[in-house]
C-alpha cells in the first residue's frame, strides 16, 4: 500500500516548479549546461550518477538541474532560454513551437505504452471508454496524457468536447482522483504506477494499441546552434547510462526508488512494462519525426494547437564529423 508520505515525496516538487528558473540568454562557448528534469528515467539516473558532469568537465562546462513535474512548464523555460536541455512527452513540444519557443527536437527515447493509462475508481460505474461521455476527465493540458486522452476518446467514437476536460498537473490530479472530484485521470509513470498500486484504483485502458510511446529530448535553439558538440556528447552519455541501467535492472530499481521516493516494488513495475528500455536513446529518427508531424496535424485539426506546424523545421540533425 502506498502511504501518503511516499506519494507526497514524489509530488512534493510541484510547488518548486511553479516558479521557472530565472531567464538568462544562452551563450556561445558554453560554460554551463542547464537541464530541466523530471523524477523518472535516464535523466534522473544520469543526475544521480553525475554522468553528464563527468562527461562535460573536460570541456570546462558545469551542469545545473531544475526539477519539473510535467513537460509544458519545462519547455516554456527551455524555449525562453532559461534552460538548455530537457525531456518531455510528445505533446508539450507542439505548444512550445506554436508559442514561438526557440527550441529543437534533438533526440528520442522509447517507453512502454503500458506506462500511460486512464484510471477510474474501482467502484466507478465507468466500465468502457464510451462511458466517459459527459464525465470529468483530468489530465495536464499540453502533456502526453492529453494525447492519450484524445486518441482513447477517438477509439470510442468520442471527441474531446464530449467529456469535461479538467486541466490538472499530476499532484493536483492525484488529490482530485483520490477525493472523487474527478471521474477519470489520464496519467503516465511513475504517477500511474503509484496510483495503480492502490486497490481502489482500476485501469480503464492503457495506451497500448492507442498511442506510440515516443518521448523527446529537446534543446534550446540558440544553445544548440553554438554548442552542437555538447548535445551530441550528452545524448551519447545518456545512451550509455541507459544501457548500463537496463543491463543491471535490480540495481537500477533500487537507485530510482531512492531518487523518487517511490517504493522499489512500484518502480519495478514501471521498468518492467512491455517494451520499456532505458537504453533506447538516439537522435531523432525519421519514424519519430513523421509521428510528431501527424500529431501536430491532428491537434491543429481538433483546434487544440492554435496554428499549423511543420515540426520538421525544428528537428535538429548533428553535423557529420
Amino acid at each position: 500500500m502506498i502511504t501518503r508520505r511516499q506519494t507526497l515525496g514524489l509530488f512534493g516538487a510541484a510547488a518548486a516548479t511553479a516558479i521557472l528558473p530565472s531567464v538568462k540568454p544562452a551563450r556561445a562557448a558554453a560554460t554551463e549546461f542547464r537541464i530541466g528534469w523530471q523524477k523518472n528515467g535516464v535523466l534522473a539516473l544520469a543526475k544521480r550518477r553525475g554522468a553528464l558532469e563527468k562527461r562535460l568537465a573536460d570541456q570546462g562546462i558545469t551542469v545545473s538541474w531544475s526539477e519539473f513535474t510535467s513537460g509544458p512548464p519545462l519547455l516554456e523555460a527551455l524555449g525562453a532560454g532559461a534552460l538548455d536541455f530537457g525531456a518531455t512527452g510528445d505533446v508539450p513540444p507542439l505548444f512550445a513551437q506554436a508559442a514561438g519557443g526557440a527550441l529543437y527536437y534533438v533526440g528520442i527515447y522509447r517507453g512502454s505504452p503500458a506506462g500511460s493509462a486512464i484510471l477510474v475508481r474501482k467502484d466507478s460505474p465507468i466500465k468502457t471508454l464510451e462511458d466517459l461521455k459527459g464525465r470529468k476527465v483530468a489530465f495536464k493540458r499540453g502533456s502526453s496524457a492529453h494525447n492519450v486522452t484524445v486518441k482513447a476518446l477517438r477509439k470510442a467514437g468520442l471527441a474531446p468536447q464530449d467529456v469535461q476536460q479538467i486541466d490538472l498537473a499530476p499532484p493536483d490530479a492525484a488529490a482530485a482522483f483520490k477525493n472523487g472530484s474527478i471521474d477519470a485521470w489520464s496519467i503516465w509513470d511513475p504517477y500511474l504506477a503509484i496510483a495503480e498500486a492502490d486497490p481502489d484504483t482500476r485501469i480503464l485502458t492503457t495506451a497500448e494499441g492507442i498511442v506510440d510511446s515516443y518521448s523527446f529530448f529537446l534543446a534550446n535553439k540558440d544553445f544548440t546552434d553554438e554548442n552542437g558538440t555538447v548535445i551530441v556528447n550528452v545524448l551519447d552519455e545518456l545512451a550509455k547510462v541507459g544501457r548500463s541501467a537496463q543491463d543491471n535492472l535490480d540495481a537500477t530499481i533500487k537507485e530510482l526508488s531512492e531518487i523518487t521516493g517511490v517504493p522499489a516494488e512500484v518502480t519495478r513495475v514501471t521498468l518492467q512494462r512491455p517494451g520499456a528500455d532505458l537504453g533506447s536513446v538516439t537522435t531523432v529518427s525519421d519514424a519519430a519525426a513523421s509521428y510528431q508531424q501527424a500529431l501536430a496535424d491532428e491537434f491543429y485539426n481538433l483546434g487544440i494547437v492554435p496554428k499549423k506546424l511543420t515540426t520538421g523545421d525544428i528537428v535538429w540533425r548533428p553535423k557529420a564529423s
